[in-house]
């Protein structure tokens, strides 16, 4: 005897089995599993993406020319991620992106134990979402980082990246993480999607 109940992204099935039991079936097991794993994944990279953003910062002496027949004046300059709204943004996104996986986490569980298909279609659409603005922020710290590596020689802005090295490399490693925190909430709509289309088979 097999009966089906709704739960997580899609239908969930069970087989009565010899004693009576129902069991789940294999494949929903692995599916709901994934499902964990791809949600504390993107938890812990957007969360250290996060942090490694928000509390990067460098101090260096600079030498600033005053006039061209004297010497420079070497003042200390620091690079703080809240200085730039990119960045800031960048926090954000990733600090929101964090929650929310905590949060979905506890929100499957009882979708799962209590076969809410509403419930389920709402994470799927706030899946969408994160990937949505994890790729926006993304996006804005990179162009930023670009010009703080390479500089625009057309509007005169000078690169940093040659001064505040260690500044730089932090924030590449978090928006690298952070790029795989996205991947792993795209990777959940697609097995969303997957799921679905089993369905209507």
């Amino acid at each position: 005897m097999e009966t089906k109940n709704m739960a997580g992204n899609g239908a969930s099935r069970t087989e009565e089995g010899m004693d009576g039991k129902q069991v789940l079936k294999v494949g929903d097991h692995k599916r709901r599993t994934s499902e964990m794993v791809l949600r504390v994944l993107g938890l812990a990279l957007t969360l250290v993406a996060a942090i490694i953003v928000g509390v990067d910062k460098q101090t260096k002496v600079v030498p600033i020319p005053v006039f061209s027949n004297l010497p420079p004046l070497y003042v200390p300059l620091t690079a703080k991620s809240h200085y730039i709204s990119a960045f800031v943004y960048f926090v954000v996104t990733n600090a929101i992106a964090c929650l929310y996986a905590a949060v979905s986490l506890l929100l499957i569980t009882l979708a799962n134990r209590g076969g809410k298909q509403g419930l389920a279609l709402v994470i799927i659409i706030l899946d969408l979402v994160m990937v949505a603005m994890l790729f926006s922020g993304n996006g804005a710290a990179t162009a930023v980082g670009v010009l703080g590596y390479k500089g625009n020689s057309h509007v005169h802005w000078n690169k940093v990246c040659n001064v505040f090295g260690n500044y730089c490399h932090q924030l590449g490693a978090a928006v690298i993480l952070s790029l795989l925190g996205s991947l792993a909430f795209l990777w959940l709509v697609g097995l969303a999607a997957l799921n679905l289309h089993k369905k209507h088979k």
